[in-house]
């Protein structure tokens, strides 16, 4: 099937790319005269003068808000997983809880989970579907990451807390075809095909995207426990993971205009997502499944339009909506008790929630509609508008339970933004104030174990207001220094999957209470020129964020179940540095350095005795870490249109304790260990960069790693990639 796809594919785009669409013969070699006699002329300027420019990513790095932006675009070649490039920039950690598939958790400034927000082109993830992962994403299709911290640009309309992390997909002009195919250790594969065809006439453009990625996660787990008979007690061992496989399909053709009269962009999209994973343990690794599994499949439509001089003159609009129909199943029909052998004896319980056999349906139709209108002054003042709408259903049945009662929660949310912003002493100074309104609405049905989620204490229909403001300043007193600082007054409304659980790993709690935060940013910046081929970048940050009402995941032991929960306070506070060094634009060298401290500030339990955990370090997350990647290309190997190029990767992160430090005694309370890891890639590039071979490896010397509530991560991975670019 995967043959037929790309065959036809590549038909498809092949005249195209071979003949060209929007060139005639006479003009093609009048223009590649005319290239070359440009050519010459640049090399003889070039000679006397060093031009030096900012691109996209180093713009939004000096803005006024405190973000990191990374090119994907020239790594695609050595890449799969998009969380590979994301976990390697500062005061940011990727935390994952197995292997391709798997659920993560992304920590931005101390604040992770459900705090961060995430985005493909400013539209939220999850209207490609539920089960859509960053690793479904096909890397080629990615120009560029942008990781916000804190404070987030009210164009998002949305609600963060912690920050936004925005996918931005490419946007050339011209026909392309980009098919990759890789293959990796654990039983793993992946196929994407993306492109682009233009038809000269009607300017009507198609983007098809392709996207498969499989995998067995068949990984050893060390020092895990299992039953010797011989010594009639657990033992320490290693085992394979036997019940983990994940196979997801993304397939999206998007179809539309670009700068004609009536539109600068006019798109419409259909996509449609597919997910299948087999669910090997619970939240612990102690608690080992051996047939549960879990399946979603999303269809979306969508529009977006955007115009400038929009009716009124210097007035501009941008417009997205969507809807999403998204159903997923979780399968947990089976009486028995697994243990790392694969060996089971039958229970009177199911394996997930220990209760009755179950297989849930949760249909969760979601609708999102953005506007911006943004009206420009002049070059130096601009007012914008945004209004965003977000409204996702729960429709909850059982195929199998007797005692599951069907339901069908709503929870939608309504934010409205006003932001002034300016540019002033010569374009060096960069200036935001805005203000929101929160509007949350819930209306509840379930009344499924009303003890756990706490449905009989907010049945029927509530609706909630909460506003918010805030400032961000950036001045560039020369290029090699300049100053940032930000302040937002935000609020976060829970997720549907803190509010509602995620039907198979997460209890829903329906009391829960919206995030309250005070988030502080300021730091420094800037470019140093050493000659005409060397340079040196660098950022330095410090943040706080004053919580209340922070939505903290809780695990049963027991049960292996995840419920979210409210603490009154949390204070985090940190600081981070990166620094870039370039040298003719053939070797990157990048380190950072992050540390954060976050701790529970309640003085007293809601009993009024003394938290035993006052002043604690919140448990289960990274406090201090660091990264360093370095990358050379060497040229001219074989020919003139040909290069090598060798990365190496290493990430170091210090132990955290497991639970709250005041629990137990702190020389026998679990811990996950220190780690170091290594990352190392070769990737050939010949033809121009038509054809590129990748060699990578990840986690090199095979060191043991853990992330979320110690579930250990693959080991050694091993991979080839194989992508072929027409332009």
């Amino acid at each position: 099937m995967h043959r037929i796809i790309f065959i036809s594919l590549v038909s498809f785009f092949l005249p195209s790319l071979c003949c060209g669409t929007t060139l005639q013969p006479d003009s093609v070699v009048a223009r590649k005269q005319k290239e070359k006699q440009t050519e010459i002329y640049k090399q003889k300027e070039l000679e006397d003068v060093n031009i030096v420019g900012k691109d996209r990513t180093q713009r939004l790095r000096e803005g006024a808000f405190s973000v990191n932006a990374i090119n994907v675009g020239d790594k695609a070649n050595s890449i799969n997983d998009i969380t590979d490039i994301i976990n390697r920039t500062a005061g940011v950690k990727v935390r994952t809880q197995g292997g391709l598939g798997s659920e993560f958790d992304l920590s931005v400034n101390g604040l992770s989970g459900n705090s961060i927000c995430y985005f493909i082109d400013g539209v939220p993830l999850e209207t490609k579907g539920a089960g859509m992962k960053f690793s479904d994403i096909p890397i080629n299709l990615i120009q560029r990451v942008e990781i916000y911290k804190g404070v987030v640009p009210s164009s998002f309309g949305i609600d963060a807390l912690g920050g936004a992390v925005n996918i931005v997909t490419r946007k050339e002009q011209s026909p392309y075809l980009d098919a990759s195919y890789s293959i990796g250790s654990f039983g793993t594969h992946q196929l994407n095909v993306n492109g682009q065809y233009v038809f000269p006439k009607s300017k009507l453009i198609l983007r098809p995207v392709v996207a498969y990625n499989h995998s067995k996660n068949n990984y050893t787990m060390k020092e895990v426990e299992v039953w010797d008979e011989s010594q009639r007690k657990y033992v320490p061992t290693e085992r394979k993971r036997f019940h983990d496989g994940y196979t997801s399909f993304l397939g999206q053709l998007e179809a539309g205009f670009m700068n004609v009269p009536w539109a600068d962009a006019a798109f419409v999209t259909l996509s449609y997502s597919q997910m299948q994973k087999e669910l090997q343990t619970g939240a612990t690794q102690s608690r080992v499944y051996g047939m549960a599994e879990r399946e979603s499949k999303a269809w979306n439509v969508a529009v977006r339009y955007a115009k400038r001089n929009f009716i009124l003159p210097k007035l501009d609009v941008k417009l997205s909506a969507s809807h999403t129909w998204d159903n997923s199943i979780t399968t947990d029909t089976c009486f028995r008790k697994y243990d790392w052998n694969g060996n089971y004896i039958k229970s009177s319980r199911n394996e997930i929630t220990s209760r009755e056999r179950s297989r849930r349906h949760y249909g969760r139709p979601l609708t999102n509609v953005l506007l911006n209108l943004g009206y420009t002054f002049n070059d130096h003042h601009q007012l914008d508008f945004n209004y965003s709408m977000n409204r996702i259903g729960n429709d909850q049945w059982d195929d199998v339970s007797e005692v599951f009662i069907p339901s069908n929660d709503v929870l939608a949310k309504h934010i409205l933004a006003l932001t002034y912003n300016q540019l002033l002493v010569d374009d060096r100074m960069k200036n935001t104030f805005f203000v929101k309104d929160y509007v949350n609405h819930l209306s509840v049905e379930q009344t499924y174990i009303p003890s756990v989620t706490n449905s009989s204490d907010v049945m029927g229909s509530n609706t909630n207001s909460y506003l918010g403001a805030g400032a961000a300043v950036s001045f560039e007193i020369w290029r090699a220094l300049g100053v940032k600082m930000s302040y937002e007054r935000s609020v976060r409304l829970p997720l549907s999957r803190e509010l509602l659980g995620n039907a198979s790993t997460i209890y829903p709690n329906l009391a829960l209470r919206p995030e309250e935060s005070n988030n502080w940013n300021a730091g420094i910046y800037g470019t140093i020129g050493l000659g005409t081929e060397h340079r040196l970048e660098y950022d330095v940050n410090g943040f706080i964020r004053d919580v209340d009402n922070y939505i903290q995941p809780t695990i049963s032991e027991k049960e292996g179940m995840i419920q979210y929960g409210n603490l009154a306070a949390i204070y985090v506070k940190g600081f981070e540095t990166e620094l870039r060094y370039i040298w003719n634009r053939r070797m990157h060298v990048t380190g950072n350095i992050s540390w954060q401290d976050a701790r529970d500030r309640m003085q007293l339990k809601s009993d009024g005795k003394p938290s035993a955990t006052y002043d604690n370090r919140v448990p289960n997350r990274p406090w201090l870490y660091a990264n360093l990647n370095l990358d050379y290309e060497f040229h001219n190997i074989l020919s003139k249109t040909d290069r090598l190029t060798l990365a190496m990767g290493y990430q170091w992160v210090h132990w955290y304790f497991l639970t709250w430090e005041a629990y137990g005694y702190a020389e026998t309370k679990a811990r996950i260990p220190r780690q170091n890891i290594f990352d190392a890639t070769a990737t050939y590039s010949f033809k121009d960069g038509r054809y590129n071979i990748t060699l990578g490896c990840n986690n090199l010397f095979d060191h043991l790693a853990y992330d979320n509530y110690k579930l250990q991560k693959p080991g050694r991975y091993v991979y080839a990639k194989f992508r072929l670019f027409l332009q």
